[in-house]
This record gives C-alpha cells, structure tokens and sequence, in this order.
C-alpha cells in the first residue's frame, strides 16, 4: 500500500510517526507526547456471513483488531460503507447495528461515517486508539528464543468459504462466528501488561503471511510445530472438501517461498495455514522467562492461548 508514495513522504521528516513509513504493520502511530500516541488504521470488506447483525459486528472487531494488534484501547471510530442502493433498509440497519453494537462492547463510540453506492456490500471502520509510546507493539519487536502463541484458532476462511458454496453446517458457522465477533481486547492488555514487543493480528495474508512478515521485520526465524497450531473444530472436514477462497492460492504463491514444511505435513494441511482469517487471533512474541507467568494470566482471566513455536536465529519459517 505504500510503495506509491514510498519517494513522496520519508520518515525523518515526521519524527512523530513512530510506526507507518518504513515498514508494514497493522496501524499508524503517531506520538502526541511521552505519555500518548494515537494509532490509527482502518479496514472493510464483502460479507462473509449470511447473517447482516453478524457481518457487522465482525467487521467491527476485525477493524479495532489493528489498535489491539499495536497494543492500545481504541477509543473511536467512523464507519465506511459501500452498499447496493437496492439494499433492503432493514439490512443495512443490521450492519450499522451490529458494528455499532460491538464497538460499544470494546468501549468505543462511533461518531458518523461515509456511505456510498457500490454493487456489493462493504463495511468497516476507521478507528483511532491511544497507546503509551514505549509500549507500542510491533512486527519488528521478536527476539530469538521468544515464545510464539496464537489467542484464537484458525480455519475461519474455509468455513466461510463452505457457506457461501451452501456447504457449511449451522452449528459449525456459528463456531467461527463466535471466534470472529470476539474482541482482542484482553490478549492486548494481558501483551501490555507483561510488556511484549512483538504482535501482530491474523488476517487476510494467514498465519504464514502476517508470519513471515513478523519474522522478517525482526531479523529472526520461526519454527511453528504443525501439531500446537489449534484449528475450528470443522476446519479440516471443510478443507477435505477444498473450500478454500482464493486468497488462500494467493497466499501460498507469495508465501511459500519464505516457508519450509516438514515432509509429513500434506498440502491440504498446508493450505490450512494460507487460509486467509477474518477477525482472527493475536500471534504474540513472549520472552521465555515471562511465558509461564504470562500463560497462567491467560487462563485466569480466561484468555485462550496456544503455544504454536517460537523464534529462532535465522529467517523465513519452518513448520514441522
């Protein structure tokens, strides 16, 4: 998204800009003074439910995910819709009730918006939270040895991808709905309050795309272990099916360079891990001497947490 404008705006002309110009990363951050920075992202996209009070509230949890991916609260948000002028007026309420519903949970105001015409629906926000500027979470911010653990399982992608082609059970939809509309808000605040450094949010490019990203702006390596890696309970019948959208093709052809899998992992298990999420997980760096403390937190304050690999000398990423 940058590389247009990479030779128009450089960062030492903005030294306020502490996360936007020079590497890619879930949010903007901007310091206000040495007690706040804002942080600001914004995102949308086509349904990925049939449900619009889901489609929403979804949506509204994938796009505050960015300020939780950088360790802040967001605070506020505008909405952005792109809708069929055709659109029932009790659908579209649906959305705009939904995403504001879930804003409110995370304890966000959404204050106006844009709306324009377009043939399919889209919806989404911009949404502005505050961070302390020296605990900003970053891809760049993983050091060798780091623990590496996911806070929501994955296979959203080909569940989704069943239900549009008619193929998806009732109950295994509203699995992946219930992992889509949760917030990550607590593994934010649990990651600032042990003050990690490295996160970023599962999304569009997969484990093994924001994966390598990750790595890669660190300067490290990562061993992922197939068998950690948590997955929706009907994940592999739907991947058995080969439901996956073409973001996961896509994925994999940019991806797989940067990935080296273990000879008994087959290709649709591989697939599994270029399938593109929705309102997906935190994939959080811990340093070994916190992981223990930081794992009990989790499971006190009821934070779901799956030790997936870790860090290591290196680069790119190895799944065995």
């Amino acid at each position: 998204m940058l590389r247009p404008v990479e030779n128009i705006f450089h960062s030492e002309d903005y030294p306020n800009l502490l996360v936007g110009l020079d590497s890619p990363d879930d949010a903007a951050v901007w310091k206000l003074n040495d007690q706040q920075a804002l942080i600001i992202t914004t995102d949308f996209f086509t349904p990925v439910v049939d449900d619009p009070y889901d489609y929403g509230a979804i949506a509204a949890a994938n796009s505050l995910s960015d300020i939780y991916a950088m360790g802040g609260q967001p605070f506020l948000a505008l909405n952005i819709a792109a809708l069929p002028p055709d659109l029932p007026h009790e659908l579209l309420s649906e959305i705009i009730r939904g995403g504001a519903e879930k804003a409110r949970e995370a304890g966000v105001v959404i204050a106006g918006g844009h709306t324009v015409q377009d043939k399919e629906p889209k919806f989404g926000l911009v949404a502005i939270g505050f961070v302390h500027p020296d605990r900003v979470l970053t891809k760049g911010g993983v050091q060798p040895g780091d623990r590496l653990a996911l806070t929501k399982p994955l296979g959203f992608g080909v569940t989704t991808t069943a239900l549009k082609r008619e193929a998806a059970e009732p109950q295994d939809v509203a699995e992946v709905v219930n992992w889509m509309t949760r917030l990550n808000r607590q593994a934010a605040e649990l990651a600032s309050e042990f003050g990690l450094r490295g996160a970023t949010d599962i999304t569009g490019f997969s484990l093994l795309g924001h994966g390598w990203e990750m790595a890669s702006s660190s300067g490290v390596g990562f061993r992922l272990v197939y068998d950690r890696i948590p997955f929706v309970s009907c994940a592999r019948k739907y991947a058995e099916g080969w439901n996956f959208p073409g973001g996961a093709a896509d994925n994999r052809l940019y991806f797989q360079t940067f990935v080296r899998f273990a000879s008994h992992i087959d290709e649709m298990e591989q697939m599994l891990l270029f399938d593109p999420q929705t309102s997906g997980g935190l994939l959080l760096a811990i340093p070994p001497e916190k992981f223990k403390a930081f794992q009990a937190r989790a499971a006190q304050t009821g934070q779901p947490l799956w030790e997936i690999g870790e860090a290591v000398p290196g680069e790119g990423i190895e799944v065995v």
